[in-house]
């Protein structure tokens, strides 16, 4: 029997850790190691006097249909209308035989997508579309001008050495300033031209104005059948009834059902190395050092803390350099129970109070600091414990950890967060019945400083024989949930048939046509 440590319960560990125990045979002993108490990593819920917060919002939907069936085979898609659904008439594609979410809680819910930006104090769809109200939001100088921007880019591109570039070529310089500069900018905290392109070319993948313009026209003359998606312009998403985090618990119970061992408050802080391979780790727990030998080391803890625990062999300089300067932005978020929210719904969509229909908002004004707002009474009406009285909104920002806004009490940045929210017109302060704050250090890892020489290190850290970096942090790549889980997939694939390359690892959300389609057949599972 072989022992696996795997650092990490979150979304990659979580998976790699049941892939390998799924079975039931004794081939593998498997710990999973959680610096924590808790399980999901960013992809946890959070719950709170009765309410539940998703840090970060997260969509369950994937081109990779392993995925689609691990969540399904995980929790069942529902049969019956959830309680806000069959309240407001709305129509679902409901499974037959699917679980009834009024009196089950392992079942997973069909969400409608609603994305909109909020700039100039008006909703601007997201991704941008060709819609009248677009051109109308922005007022006629504004559109020809962004018109003749892009039609510039269809002659003179330029060299995609940056974020910038990057962006003006898929969207023109005039659309770019109006909806990526300033935002991007109040995310990593620089300018898009010190970020390397491939943030963009992960995040954005094959969105531009050319994939906005065949979405609309495919919508109004194409057949659905065969029709390729882009992940941003998908309608409809699968969503657990309390949050991905009732997922990622389940998926640990499943785990140690068959026979797998998850440890709470384990913190890696050394690993240690001999002839080339992973031999221990030295964990902190509380307040005491624990050795774990193991066989084989699936880790999705942070690069940077992965190299600089290398114990026992010398890590060339370089490394350390690349490792130590590969740069993270913090994550915050309050959750603002409120009455009611001053934004009216202008659309045709039922909601409960008829509140604005939005999972999330990007929050494009450059006067405050905010990201994005979630209003999780839509992600779920079982996030909430009154959904039709209340509304419950989460408000995102990054910081650096030990920054002023990070070193904030509580009470301090939630009284921030809450006044942003009132000078934006969303909400009256007088309205405010609760809130709660959360802190998440290293929740994106981001690509700037040493990370243009990632590749070297990508190369190092291959190079130990029993060691798999997956997941976002374990990568240093702002992968979704379900580009982590299939770094995992690739991990325990190799793991299980011997194979030493890592290269279909690392690959794993990077290839052009993984990103930019996949047919309705796969998609819609």
């Amino acid at each position: 029997m072989k022992k696996v440590i795997i650092i990490g319960a979150g979304p990659a560990g979580l998976t790699a850790g049941y892939e390998l125990v799924k079975d039931g045979n004794d081939d593998y002993e498997v710990v999973i190691l959680e610096e924590t108490q808790e399980i999901g990593g960013i992809s946890r819920t959070v719950r709170y006097n009765g309410n539940r917060m998703d840090i970060g919002g997260h969509r369950f939907f994937s081109k990779d249909s392993r995925v689609m069936n691990f969540w399904e085979e995980l929790m069942p898609i529902q049969g019956v209308n959830s309680f806000d659904d069959e309240k407001l008439g709305r129509v679902k594609p409901l499974k037959e035989g699917g679980p009834n979410p009024e009196k089950e809680d392992t079942v997973m819910l069909v969400r409608t997508r609603v994305s909109r930006i909020y700039y100039l104090k008006k909703f601007f769809d997201y991704p941008i579309s060709l819609k009248l109200q677009t051109f109308t939001n922005m007022g006629l100088i504004r559109t020809i001008k962004a018109g003749f921007s892009y039609l510039k880019t269809r002659f003179v591109k330029k060299e995609e050495n940056s974020l910038e570039n990057f962006y003006i070529n898929r969207f023109g310089k005039v659309l770019y300033s109006m909806f990526f500069e300033k935002y991007t900018e109040k995310l990593w905290g620089r300018h898009p031209k010190e970020i390397s392109a491939d943030w963009g070319a992960q995040r954005v993948k094959g969105l531009s104005i050319t994939a906005v313009l065949k979405d609309a026209f495919g919508k109004i003359f194409g057949s659905k059948k065969n029709k390729k998606v882009e992940t941003s312009l998908i309608e409809e998403f699968w969503y657990p009834k309390y949050g991905p985090g009732q997922l990622w618990e389940t998926l640990a119970d499943k785990f140690q059902e068959k026979g797998g061992k998850l440890l709470k408050g384990y913190s890696v802080k050394k690993l240690n190395i001999e002839n080339n391979k992973i031999k221990s780790v030295v964990c902190i727990v509380n307040g005491t050092e624990v050795i774990l030998e193991g066989d084989m080391f699936i880790s999705s803890m942070p690069v940077r803390d992965l190299v600089a625990g290398f114990k026992g062999q010398d890590v060339p300089k370089e490394m350390l350099e690349i490792a130590n300067g590969l740069p993270y932005v913090d994550f915050q978020t309050v959750g603002v129970l409120v009455n009611k929210i001053k934004l009216k719904n202008k659309t045709k969509m039922k909601t409960l109070g008829n509140i604005v229909p939005d999972c999330w908002i990007y929050v494009q004004e450059p006067e405050v600091k905010m990201l994005r707002l979630q209003i999780f009474n839509n992600w779920s009406p079982y996030l909430v414990k009154d959904a039709e009285n209340t509304v419950w909104i989460g408000l995102e920002y990054t910081c650096q950890e030990g920054d002023k806004y990070w070193n904030m009490s509580d009470k301090e940045f939630s009284e921030f967060a809450i006044d942003e929210l009132a000078s934006m017109n969303i909400i009256d302060k007088e309205d405010v019945l609760d809130s709660h704050r959360e802190k998440v250090k290293k929740a994106y890892p981001a690509y700037f400083d040493t990370y243009e020489h990632m590749d070297k290190l990508v190369e190092y850290l291959s190079g130990f024989e029993n060691l798999y970096c997956v997941g976002r942090n374990g990568q240093h790549r702002y992968n979704n949930m379900d580009h982590s889980m299939a770094t995992a997939f690739e991990a325990v694939k190799n793991i299980k048939s011997g194979v030493v390359t890592k290269e279909n690892i690392w690959n794993v959300n990077t290839e052009k046509e993984y990103h930019e389609t996949k047919s309705n057949e796969t998609e819609n599972n």
